[in-house]
């Protein structure tokens, strides 16, 4: 096209794209596409900046008490992340240093759960905590399908014990690979599992037992040497021989560091596996989790997968492919940048925050503690009965309208009628910070306390619970 045609840009059109406001710029005055692909693209700027602006609708990621998932990274672990978000954790022999770098954090993690042999450790990265719990129920399942065999009995009636109060993907877990699930039921004064309720379910198909390290529902540690004490008994007496696994999403990176005299990990003979999310209080943004087995028998080969089409022979057994290594070279930079003392001082600050505040919200009057923040720096409370006008999930309204995000929900089974509110303390809450919370808790407390009438309810908003 020559350059003075008339459908060539002039210099006046020229000098406009220079100087005219982003927002007035071509596809900038109209609407996000929401439904269909664009014919035609647009400007970078445009296109960063409108996707930018309608993420600003979004919670401030600062204030969000809901979730356990880590919000705050430091700049140059930020930096690594950017850097580093192309590389392919699976093709090991095109980033073979990336893979050599999720091998220490194996070994060095593995070290940290007590495992008597650390040096070999047998595990892998995930994408989470939801995937390596999957990889330890399968491993659960096949070598309890293994010894069932062996022993010419028949294989067609898995089930795990757990309490009710799991995570939700043990339940996807068990749906997804046919085992029955027993839930131990929870009661006012005990919301988790403890050894005589996991005698009651255990048999001769019981895959394995689950123990949280760290319950989604109210922070508590699951005693896991007495559960684990009450199986060495019953197998010694001539029951079913009954492994562990302790799910540790969030206190596998809390309890090494703070109470490292808490036997939970390895230390304990029958716990053959642990998982823990990187990304929650091992303090990586979304993405990575970890699962380590006490010898490489406790995965059984069956599950280990060998390709050779990325570049020489790799094992895998993930059940995800290609993600990026990010997430993984993130880990490693907080083990080496941090190392034991850097995380215990960050972790027992989280608890230190979250025991105050907890005391704190429990000298208002109308709160009660159902825990305290002295486990996992996280608590659950609840309205006290004498409280009428208001509810839980109209506190959680009240503090969203200066941006605190507090689920409030319902207990599991057996206590679905206990409603409370949940506070997760992360690395970030500072405790000037934590000031800012209890006065505007206090404020919106004094409020909801000067209503003369009950607030009316939306019944499909009164489910807020966040893993």
């Amino acid at each position: 096209m020559a350059l003075h045609s008339s459908d060539a840009p002039t210099f006046l059109d020229f000098e406009r794209l220079a100087i005219a406001p982003l927002y007035a710029r071509p596809r900038a005055t109209h609407g996000m596409p929401s439904e269909t692909v664009p014919d035609d693209g647009m400007d970078p700027s445009v296109a960063y900046s409108m996707i930018h602006d309608e993420l600003m609708l979004d919670g401030n990621s600062r204030q969000n008490l809901a979730t356990f998932v880590t919000t705050y990274m430091d700049h140059e672990a930020r930096l690594l992340f950017a850097e580093t978000s192309d590389k392919n954790m699976i093709d090991k022999d095109e980033y073979p240093q990336t893979a050599e770098i999720e091998g220490r954090c194996v070994r060095m993690i593995s070290n940290l759960w007590k495992s008597p042999d650390g040096e070999n450790a047998t595990g892998t990265s995930t994408t989470g905590s939801s995937e390596a719990v999957m990889l330890g129920g399968l491993a659960l399942k096949w070598r309890w399908r293994e010894r069932r065999r062996a022993a010419g009995e028949p294989t067609d009636r898995p089930n795990l014990v757990m309490g009710i109060n799991v995570q939700v993907v043990w339940e996807k877990f068990c749906r997804y690979w046919d085992v029955e699930p027993r839930y131990a039921p929870i009661e006012e004064g005990r919301l988790q599992l403890n050894a005589e309720e996991a005698l009651k379910l255990v048999d001769e198909n019981t895959i394995g037992v689950v123990a949280i390290l760290g319950s989604t529902f109210d922070g508590s540690y699951e005693p896991v040497e007495a559960i684990a004490t009450a199986l060495d008994e019953l197998a010694a007496s001539g029951g079913p021989d009954v492994p562990v696994h302790v799910d540790a999403a969030s206190g596998g990176f809390v309890a090494p560091f703070i109470d490292p005299d808490l036997r939970w990990d390895f230390r304990v003979p029958r716990v053959r596996s642990i998982n823990a999310s990187g990304h929650k209080y091992g303090l990586v943004y979304p993405g990575v989790g970890w699962i380590v087995w006490r010898t490489p028998e406790d995965l059984p080969e069956d599950l280990v997968f060998h390709v050779n089409y990325l570049g020489g022979d790799m094992p895998t057994f993930a059940l995800n492919f290609s993600r990026p290594g990010a997430q993984v070279i993130a880990q490693y930079y907080n083990l080496v940048r941090l190392g034991r003392e850097g995380y215990r001082e960050i972790q027992q600050a989280c608890r230190d925050t979250a025991t105050y505040l907890s005391g704190s919200i429990a000298q208002m009057g109308p709160y009660e503690l159902l825990s305290d923040g002295s486990e996992l720096p996280v608590f659950f409370f609840r309205l006290k009965p004498e409280v009428s006008n208001y509810t839980v999930y109209d506190v959680s309204a009240k503090m969203r309208e200066r941006g605190w995000q507090v689920p409030a929900y319902t207990l599991p089974e057996n206590l679905t009628d206990v409603s409370g509110l949940r506070v997760v303390v992360r690395n970030g809450l500072s405790r000037d910070m934590a000031e800012l919370f209890l006065a505007d808790l206090a404020r919106s407390t004094e409020f909801l306390e000067s209503l003369e009438t009950r607030l009316p309810h939306d019944p499909s908003h009164t489910e807020s619970f966040r893993h």
